[in-house]
């Protein structure tokens, strides 16, 4: 038997790269399955919202966590989780996630009441904040190859993307032949194969040494996450009031506050070491920024094919899988050209310079331009998978073999601010330009958003609703526009960095 499929994976000195086998290569596609529901998990409500909220009769505010709190617990326990993987084991906290996160669908699908439907997202939450760094460090550990390592995570990136597409599409397929919690229960089988079949082919490993569990970093983790994340996703649909603002510079307090603990005490939960280790800071940062690029797309996209093109919501979904065909070729792709010889840092400039032409392409649209829309969201996430799928393969053979988790952990992390800023930054540019395209005598409503402006033409008659309609997906297209010419200035800037900063890294990340 093999180094990578021991029950008990040294760490530390890493040993020799070992050829990965069939036994890795299933258990790499049993991984596939919790990373697919987690991140499906992010849109699978967006088509289920309607009949939970005819069937639950939720308040205002109760609608917004039911669809935000699966997030934001997510987003608030990936540090704790990443670091707690790597002290008790990560297959048996993949295992124990696998099961909540199993408990917690079967709950949600048979919620009765709004808070119980809260409660079982927040557990959603919680177990995907155990799956989603145990599957990238467990990956880390099985395949010790560089070569296949990078084909291996080049997958996990493309289904990771892959899955948020999907779990929009599955929701409205579901719901228009079942009932909305059947959204849920197609996480049961996936996660009962995991847990017969993980203790079977997946290796344990942890760190041997990894210390006290410092009890009071995963409140001031938590406190620096979640105000941050929760201020820029709001900032988008609801301007930049005070609260958001404070919010946001509250985050910034505790996180300070966070670094400074990790920098003092004798236990960190991230180890300050960590963040040294040679092209592992670059990793991290340039991963905030595609993901930055990401998101910030996806905001106006989804917008323009229901809004301006005037599809329906399941329509717009299902168009918006045609770009998803890409992403599963590009990751794998491009870890076959670092694997033969690539310089890795001009690879990364080239997936960042692939995804600014995206941006371009964006930015020359008209109200009328499906294809068009297609392919620059198709060459956009070409290239952001390009770059995530290196730069977390590069991050990962960095850092520590014990400390994998906690990699892992942080690049989640950074991926959650950078989609927020992402929608944050680029979503006020496209607000401020609508407002600014739409002319002062449009009503109130309609001069805010473009939904705005669907609702009140609605309501108009004749030819005033749709010259109304007609500016405002002008106004919308041209906003795209100017969010589109700064989306490409960041990654063709990205582009730049990670040329300078990525070309002395080999493929090996040394």
């Amino acid at each position: 038997m093999t180094n990578s499929t021991s029950t008990n994976v040294p760490v530390g000195a890493e040993s020799a790269p070992v050829r990965a086998g069939r036994r890795e290569w299933t258990a790499l596609g049993v991984l596939m399955l919790p990373l697919l529901l987690v991140s499906m998990d992010v849109s699978v409500l967006y088509f289920a919202t309607p009949a939970i909220s005819a069937d639950l009769r939720p308040s205002g505010a109760q609608q917004l966590w039911i669809f935000d709190i699966y997030g934001f617990v997510l987003a608030g326990l990936l540090m704790t989780m990443g670091s707690l993987g790597d002290r008790i084991g990560r297959r048996r906290l993949l295992l124990t996630g696998a099961a909540a996160f199993g408990a917690a669908s079967l709950l949600a699908a048979y919620a009765n009441s709004a808070e119980t439907l809260i409660a079982a997202r927040a557990i959603l939450g919680i177990g995907g904040a155990t799956l989603m760094p145990s599957t990238m460090a467990l990956v880390r550990t099985m395949f010790t190859d560089p070569g296949e390592r990078a084909k291996a995570i080049g997958l996990w990136s493309g289904v990771m993307t892959g899955g948020i597409a999907l779990g929009s599409v599955m929701s409205g397929v579901l719901v228009e032949h079942f009932w909305w919690g059947s959204v849920f229960l197609v996480n049961l089988p996936a996660m009962a194969l995991l847990l017969i079949l993980g203790p079977v082919l997946l290796p344990e490993s942890k760190n041997p040494n990894p210390g006290r569990f410092d009890w009071l970093s995963v409140p001031l983790s938590m406190a620096a996450v979640l105000p941050v994340v929760y201020g820029l996703k709001e900032i988008p649909s609801e301007g930049w009031h005070p609260q958001y603002v404070v919010s946001v510079t509250v985050g910034l307090l505790f996180a300070a506050l966070f670094v400074h603990r990790q920098r003092t005490t004798a236990s960190p939960l991230i180890p300050p070491a960590l963040l040294r280790g040679h092209g592992f800071t670059p990793a991290l940062a340039l991963t905030l920024v595609s993901a930055f690029g990401m998101m910030g797309s996806a905001i106006f996209t989804t917008q323009y094919l229901q809004s301006v093109l005037g599809k329906s919501p399941l329509q717009a979904a299902l168009w918006s899988l045609l770009p998803s065909v890409l992403i599963g070729i590009a990751g794998p792709v491009t870890g076959q050209l670092v694997a033969r010889g690539a310089n890795r840092g001009y690879v990364v400039a080239t997936g960042f310079a692939v995804s600014a032409a995206g941006y371009a392409l964006l930015a020359s649209t008209g109200t009328d331009s499906l294809w068009l829309v297609l392919v620059a969201a198709g060459v956009l996430a070409c290239g952001v998978v390009t770059v995530m799928s290196q730069l977390t393969d590069l991050a990962l053979s960095t850092a520590p073999v014990e400390r994998a988790g906690t990699a892992s952990a942080l690049l989640e992390t950074g991926t959650e601010f950078g989609g927020a800023l992402g929608m944050a930054v680029l979503g006020s540019i496209g607000t401020a330009l609508y407002r600014h395209e739409m002319p002062s005598s449009a009503p109130a409503e309609a001069h805010e958003t473009l939904g705005g402006a669907l609702a009140t033409a609605a309501q108009l008659p004749g030819r005033s609703g749709e010259t109304l309609l007609a500016t405002a997906r002008d106004a919308f297209t041209t906003g795209m526009h100017g969010a589109a010419i700064a989306g490409a200035v960041v990654l063709a800037g990205a582009a730049a960095g990670a040329a300078v900063t990525l070309r002395r890294i080999g493929a090996a990340g040394k």
